[in-house]
């Protein structure tokens, strides 16, 4: 039945935002649709084929011109609408980590589940907001992802993952996993949005 490929897509769309998870890109089901896309374009030019330069077509032609040209519509908007929705689940995943790249890019269980051209978007993505932050870098950190003000400018953190040794504007510290630390809050944030270290009471 025509759309029950695309459908798929967009069922898959809409299970990935419920259970807040990135699927592996499908690629077999995108090129399915897009190769469905071509045969109901191949026949509606059969269809209307002979009629082309009549004023007035018959209803025969009329009718299942109109139904193929919804299907082909109907196909490239899932389409679409898979591909934004898997845009808008990268950048969530690029903001969630604070616009680390490598970070994502390195990850094996993530890298798995992108296709090269969402790779590229990454990239591009990345190289976007890097010329944006070099900009206001002085006046604003964009990577800094504090849904809630600081109340102190020092924090006490506990490192959950390892990260050896970072070089901050308050000294050297040699992060050892599951030590606790106190540093100020600017100096270590990034390493807390990325997940290195968690701030504990």
């Amino acid at each position: 039945m025509f759309g029950d490929q695309a459908l798929a897509l967009i069922v898959e769309s809409k299970r990935s935002s419920q259970t807040d998870t990135l699927y592996k890109y499908n690629d077999l089901l995108v090129r399915n649709v897009q190769l469905e896309i071509r045969t109901l374009q191949s026949d509606l030019q059969k269809t209307v084929g002979p009629d082309i330069n009549v004023l007035t077509p018959s209803q025969q032609v009329l009718c299942a011109s109109t139904m193929y040209h919804i299907a082909i519509r109907r196909n490239k908007r899932c389409l679409l609408a898979y591909h934004a929705h898997r845009l808008e689940r990268l950048k969530q995943l690029y903001w969630s980590v604070g616009g680390a790249l490598p970070h994502i890019l390195t990850d094996p269980e993530i890298r798995s589940k992108l296709s090269p051209h969402e790779v590229d978007f990454l990239r591009s993505y990345n190289s976007s907001i890097s010329d944006i932050r070099n900009e206001v870098l002085d006046v604003l950190d964009l990577a800094q992802g504090i849904a809630v003000p600081p109340k102190d400018m020092r924090v006490n953190v506990v490192v959950v993952k390892e990260c050896g040794t970072v070089q901050t504007e308050s000294g050297t510290f040699a992060f050892k996993l599951g030590q606790r630390y106190q540093a100020a809050r600017s100096h270590v944030e990034h390493l807390i949005v990325q997940g290195y270290l968690e701030v504990v009471p």
